[in-house]
């Protein structure tokens, strides 16, 4: 399977509700990635960066069209996984900036 991913660099910034925090998070960065794809990264997290990625996306659905806020530990876990299946390196994603995640 020819998969291809990379980080997009938006030239306005991207709002993404966080509903913890009670704010809203504006991000100039982000990476799209497909539904199925996300599911499989989340199913690959152990339970405490699960929990970690479920109090930065409190009630988020994980489908199409949703915006997550992004985390270290969250980029990370995307960044190993598409070196894993893939051999896709996104040295961009883990290097400690925030950053959004577009479900496609």
């Amino acid at each position: 399977m020819n998969k291809h991913i990379e980080m997009i660099f938006e030239a306005s910034p991207i709002n993404v509700t966080h509903d913890t925090y009670r704010r809203e998070c504006m991000y100039t960065r982000g990476i799209h990635i497909e539904e199925q794809e996300f599911l499989a990264i989340l199913n690959t997290m152990n339970s405490e960066a699960r929990l970690y990625f479920d109090f930065h996306n409190p009630r988020k659905e994980i489908k199409q069209g949703t915006y997550l806020n992004g985390h270290s530990g969250l980029a990370y876990n995307i960044y190993h996984y598409y070196k894993q299946h893939y051999g896709i390196e996104v040295a961009e994603l883990i290097n400690g900036q925030d950053f959004y995640v577009k479900i496609i």
